[in-house]
C-alpha cells in the first residue's frame, strides 16, 4: 500500500481496511483496538478514520511492552 498521495504527500487518515492492512490484522481486530481504546479514530462524514499519528502510536506501545521478552520486531 502506498503511504504518499498523488500530491507526493504523505497520508494522515486511513479507511479501517487499510488500517488493518497496515497493522497485518483483520478489520474485526482493528475495530476491536478501537472499541477497547487503544486505536484512535476520528469521523469524516460519516466514516471513521484511523489517523497515521494514532497507528504509529499504537505500535509504540507494542514494542515498549515487548521490551525486555526477547521478541523482536
Amino acid at each position: 500500500m502506498n503511504n504518499v498521495t498523488g500530491l507526493d504527500r504523505p497520508r494522515v487518515l486511513y479507511r479501517i481496511d487499510e488500517a488493518a492492512q497496515l497493522l497485518s490484522v483483520s478489520k474485526s481486530r482493528v475495530y476491536e483496538l478501537i472499541r477497547s481504546g487503544q486505536l484512535r479514530t476520528v469521523t469524516v462524514g460519516k466514516s471513521h478514520r484511523v489517523p497515521a499519528r494514532s497507528l504509529d502510536e499504537y505500535v509504540a506501545r507494542l514494542l515498549r511492552g515487548s521490551a525486555g521478552h526477547g521478541k523482536t520486531a
